[in-house]
């Protein structure tokens, strides 16, 4: 019907132009950002997917951050440790050399005067080895119970509880020489008679002690190695996980593009030619 008041095939033309200039435009927009979803509008619930998923790695990758900041930690301690069973196994050395008859007054004085050396350090290891500035061992981050958060959940921690063993530690070390104060004092450990023959056994119990202690934290290092491998294998997945989501098939997004630009085109020119329509109607009258 030819009508100067409506052109019906003006407005088909106009409502699939305006249909294609808007897949058009997010085709540009997600060509231009390489993201699938640029808006709720786009994909509502994948949005809501790769949110949590976004939220869950991220967290992830701080919990990675922490298990390796933790592993240094206790690397640190445990270096420190393998330290002060080194001086002990040697003060154990200078007893036993001590307790045999072939030592002379003047060689036991020596070897005091070494193992008071050896004490001093003993106490410099144990109340001042830190990490990040706090104290590790003797009253330290070590001699308590420690909670690492190792996953992006309340749930996610892992609690390793030294503090008797390191307690039982402080004594035996403790016992083994006078020199284990802030203070350094002459011992009588190797030069008094018979002590020699007692300290060995009072060392032979810290050396233990000590094996006690690295034992639990090599134990703790490698748990927490393979919760780091564990969180980066979840992490990568997560993310590629995201991606499918998320990300832009160029390829396909491509196509879409240029199928709307042949759409437009097209529609720009049926409307063209349905504007003429109307001037028909004047042919009728003349």
């Amino acid at each position: 019907m030819l009508s100067l008041h409506t052109n019906n095939a003006a407005l088909s033309a106009q409502n699939s132009i305006n249909r294609t200039q808007g897949s058009l435009s997010t085709s540009m927009t997600r060509l231009s950002t390489g993201y699938r979803i640029n808006s709720s509008m786009d994909d509502a619930a994948g949005l809501q997917i790769a949110t949590r998923l976004k939220a869950q790695t991220s967290g992830m990758a701080v919990a990675m951050r922490n298990t390796q900041n933790s592993t240094s930690m206790l690397q640190t301690a445990e270096g420190a440790l393998d330290e002060v069973s080194n001086m002990l196994v040697r003060m154990k050395d200078l007893a036993t050399q001590a307790a045999d008859a072939s030592s002379t007054a003047a060689d036991k004085t020596a070897m005091q005067s070494e193992y008071d050396a050896l004490g001093t350090e003993l106490y410099n290891v144990m109340n001042n080895t830190t990490f990040g500035g706090a104290k590790l061992l003797a009253g330290g981050t070590i001699a308590s119970s420690m909670t690492f958060q190792i996953g992006s959940s309340t749930s996610e921690k892992m609690v390793v509880d030294m503090s008797a063993s390191m307690t039982t530690l402080g004594t035996d070390v403790l016992a083994t020489t006078a020199n284990y104060a802030a203070v350094a004092v002459t011992g009588t450990e190797l030069t008094a008679a018979g002590t020699a023959s007692t300290s060995i056994d009072k060392l032979s119990t810290a050396i233990a002690s000590i094996g006690t202690v690295r034992s639990a934290l090599g134990a703790s290092a490698n748990r927490l190695e393979h919760v780091y491998n564990n969180l980066s294998n979840i992490s990568t997945n997560s993310k590629a996980a995201t991606g499918r989501i998320m990300d832009v098939d160029f390829a396909s997004e491509s196509s879409k593009m240029t199928t709307s630009q042949m759409l437009l085109q097209a529609g720009t020119a049926m409307l063209k030619q349905s504007n003429s329509m109307s001037s028909m109607v004047m042919s009728l009258l003349q």
